[in-house]
């Protein structure tokens, strides 16, 4: 009876605003974020990754190109923000408005 052998990988993912890629790899003990990235093709594929410092997370929290890898991570390569969170918050308040949907009558 032959063995079910499931391929141990990880996932490197990134999204425009109009797109989401993700890429499985095969993983190997070792294996850094920025190895997984330079494998998955996402870089040629998407040349803006390289027009700002790399920014990488795993499950949203920010990690160094250096870290290594357990089977079923997902690298996120993360796109600069256009505006700071706080900031936009605070300009749709001053405007009645929130960041999902304005705000009602009755809530302000």
């Amino acid at each position: 009876m032959a063995e079910n052998v499931e391929l141990k990988r990880v996932e490197v993912i990134y999204a425009t605003p109009d797109e989401q890629r993700i890429v499985g790899i095969e993983w190997q003990r070792g294996l850094t974020a920025i190895e997984a990235v330079r494998r998955s093709g996402l870089i040629e594929s998407y040349p803006a990754i390289e027009s700002s410092p790399l920014i990488l997370g795993l499950f949203g929290e920010r990690i160094a190109e250096s870290h290594e890898l357990e089977p079923g991570n997902r690298v996120e390569i993360c796109r600069p923000l256009q505006q700071d969170p706080r900031d936009m918050r605070s300009e749709l308040a001053r405007q009645g408005d929130s960041m999902g949907r304005p705000c009602s009558e009755k809530e302000r």
